[in-house]
């Protein structure tokens, strides 16, 4: 999409290798884009001049490998330590087979490191992650993961000395009654964090100004299926959409505008709800757009 020019225009990208394309991120010079693919199981990484996908990163699922790529969905990139984290979501075809694990891969190679289980529960636990999300500037580098339903929030922070991450459980939403975890988002200060929960739903705000040790300000209700959450230019107000997949009691299809200054859900869009639309996502086109984690 040519993003510089009013209306923008749709370009088409052929990605032969990749099935049912998610997320993606982009390094920070702007050269090289990856998209994970649910499904086919792997990673594209493509030239943002050219729109050309130049490598495709997979390793398959093995019993005797524990290094593998399965049904990646969340990606997170961290130019300044040379890694990639992708989550293990579920099969796109039936939403079966959930996952259970996030895979490193190192992104100047594409060669794929490690894959860590989050949970504690025996195998196959289904918990399911979901984002993985760099905290912009954070040094050590740390990032944030979405554990669906585990209704876990982990982290990863970075041990320079090992080259490695140390993955660690940083809340529980289950003492809040709060399950279905899915979107992370951040302030441009990088001190606040944004989680949504789609059953019941609730935007979860966060002091992370010690970024190892997130601390709950506040959990405010929003509809069912809160899901993508953005903030306003001035940071004043969030907007969280709510529709999780049309699923029961997570499809009330509004967007809820909260005031985070008062802390306090002051209104609700119900523009495509009325006309009995669901709103899938919400993303706030570039001259809006803030988040450089997504």
């Amino acid at each position: 999409m040519n993003m510089k020019q009013f209306p923008y225009r749709l370009k088409t990208v052929d990605v032969p290798d990749c099935k049912v394309a998610e997320d993606m991120v982009f390094s920070d010079d702007k050269k090289t884009w990856y998209l994970t693919c649910m499904g086919s199981s792997n990673v594209i990484v493509g030239d943002a001049k050219t729109d050309i996908p130049i490598k495709t990163i997979s390793a398959p699922v093995s019993k005797s490998n524990t290094t593998f790529i399965s049904y990646p969905h969340g990606i997170g990139l961290n130019d300044g330590i040379d890694r990639i984290i992708v989550s293990s979501t579920v099969r796109p075809s039936d939403l079966g087979d959930p996952g259970e694990t996030v895979t490193v891969i190192e992104a100047s190679s594409g060669n794929v490191l490690s894959t860590h289980k989050l949970s504690d529960k025996p195998s196959p636990s289904g918990v399911e992650p979901v984002e993985a999300v760099f905290v912009p500037g954070s040094d050590p580098a740390l990032a944030y993961i979405s554990v669906m339903f585990g209704d876990i929030l982990w982290s990863a922070p970075w041990d320079n000395g090992s080259k490695t991450f140390n993955f660690e459980q940083v809340y529980d939403f289950n003492k809040n009654k709060q399950s279905v975890v899915l979107e992370v988002t951040y302030n441009d200060k990088h001190d606040r964090m944004y989680v949504t929960t789609a059953k019941p739903d609730h935007l979860n705000i966060f002091d992370i100004s010690q970024p190892a040790q997130p601390k709950l300000i506040k959990a405010i209700p929003t509809a069912g299926g809160a899901h993508h959450v953005v903030l306003s230019t001035d940071e004043h107000y969030a907007f969280v959409q709510n529709s999780f997949l049309n699923l029961p009691e997570m499809d009330d299809g509004s967007i809820n505008v909260i005031d985070l200054g008062k802390l306090e859900n002051i209104a609700t869009i119900d523009t495509k709800k009325d006309r009995g639309l669901n709103p899938n996502c919400i993303v706030l086109l570039p001259e809006w757009h803030h988040d450089p984690a997504h």
